[in-house]
């Protein structure tokens, strides 16, 4: 696969990642129990990014999807919290899928992903607000993280497994040898 390609599949999940966190706005906040929690759908092609990309490319993924989701309808705070929370997740997720799919699967990856995109995100929070007490939300946050760190990874193994069907995913992974 030739650089040009690579770069067309890097757009094209940074799009497709700009395209759900835009819909994901739209939707009214899922859980009761956790106001302001989010689904993290876009985290989807971050995944794939992960699985399918060297780690600069899926930093690039994961840095366009932020500026343009922050440019097409965020705010400075929500960019502050976005790009902690994308920050920790990532390393952790990478760090994880380190570890090697014998011990830890693609949902555990995806698990982990969520949970750690919560403590980067209070961690802003506990830093804007100069107050520690705001970890306290953690709990219940990770709960919610915990369960949409599920569903998204079992969304992401099932597109996983259909990509590496395709003759482009075999191309990919020729060009990062």
């Amino acid at each position: 696969m030739t650089k040009n390609q690579r770069l067309v599949y890097i757009a094209l999940l940074a799009s497709q990642a700009v395209i759900i966190s835009l819909l994901e706005r739209a939707i009214p906040f899922p859980f009761a129990i956790a106001p302001g929690a989010k689904l993290g759908l876009a985290n989807i092609m971050t995944i794939m990014a992960l699985y399918t990309l060297s780690t600069k490319d899926t930093l690039k993924v994961i840095a366009i999807r932020l500026l343009l989701a922050t440019l097409l309808g965020g705010t400075i705070s929500s960019f502050m919290y976005s790009t902690s929370g994308a920050i920790v997740s990532f390393f952790g997720m990478w760090t994880v899928k380190k570890l090697g799919p014998k011990r830890v699967s693609l949902i555990g990856v995806s698990t982990t992903g969520a949970i750690l995109h919560n403590v980067g995100q209070l961690a802003i929070a506990s830093w804007i607000a100069q107050t520690w007490t705001v970890l306290l939300y953690l709990p219940v946050l990770s709960f919610v993280g915990i369960l949409s760190g599920i569903a998204i990874g079992i969304v992401a193994n099932y597109l996983l497994i259909h990509v590496e069907k395709l003759h482009y995913y075999k191309d990919l992974r020729e060009l990062e040898k």
